[in-house]
């Protein structure tokens, strides 16, 4: 992603988010809420989701969504997997797809690159990649006893949790947390980290090099 600009300016409309789910849809909603509250700028044309028994599939209903769901398993690679839902993005002129709590890997098209992110709770490169989603990313920073967690926004890249980091958030680990109420702390850091990326990529203001992002003047 050496130099490049996902957008040459403002967006000085709603951007267009198809958002990606795997579970039960809590980030989707925190972004519904977002936008009926005025503080996000955003339309979202379309819901994936890559399991039948999603949660978040409801979640969409209620909001009035249109969603579809893409198994992994109804293809016979990544590669046609990534295909098709890169396709439905392109279909509904998305200009930016959001992975929230997205599980399934996928393969970032030449024309989606600096235009997928992906929020993850805890600070890559710490407790990141295959394996660690929901409870266990949670779960495993309490056994180590590491003293603080929180949140990663990035750009998605063809591996997990691994492309530029936009923002990160930080919480406390208190002595008496657990999965749950560490989960609780993380989830509130993420309800903010996510729209305030998603503003940033909108203002036009992120440019890649070297996988780092940087903030430039329009």
């Amino acid at each position: 992603m050496a130099g490049l600009r996902p957008l040459d300016g403002p967006l000085k409309r709603p951007l267009r988010l198809a958002v990606l789910i795997s579970g039960g849809g809590t980030t989707l909603t925190n972004l519904v809420a977002q936008i009926n509250a005025g503080e996000l700028d955003a339309q979202i044309p379309l819901v994936i989701a890559s399991r039948i028994d999603c949660g978040g599939i409801q979640r969409a209903s209620d909001a009035g969504l249109r969603c579809e769901t893409v198994t992994r398993k109804s293809f016979a690679n990544v590669e046609d997997f990534s295909h098709r839902i890169f396709d439905l993005c392109r279909d509904v002129q998305a200009d930016l797809v959001v992975c929230a709590g997205f599980l399934a890997l996928i393969r970032i098209p030449a024309d989606f690159l600096g235009r997928t992110i992906n929020i993850h709770p805890s600070l890559i490169p710490a407790f990141c990649g295959h394996g660690f989603h929901g409870h266990h990313v949670h779960e495993a920073v309490l056994k180590r006893g590491t003293r603080v967690s929180g949140c990663t926004v990035h750009f998605v890249d063809d591996e997990y949790d691994h492309g530029p980091i936009i923002l990160q958030s930080v919480v406390p680990v208190e002595d008496s947390d657990t999965a749950d109420s560490l989960a609780a702390r993380v989830f509130a850091a993420e309800c903010n980290a996510l729209p305030e990326a998603i503003r940033l990529f909108q203002s036009g203001c992120l440019e890649i090099h070297d996988s780092r992002v940087h903030r430039i003047n329009n």
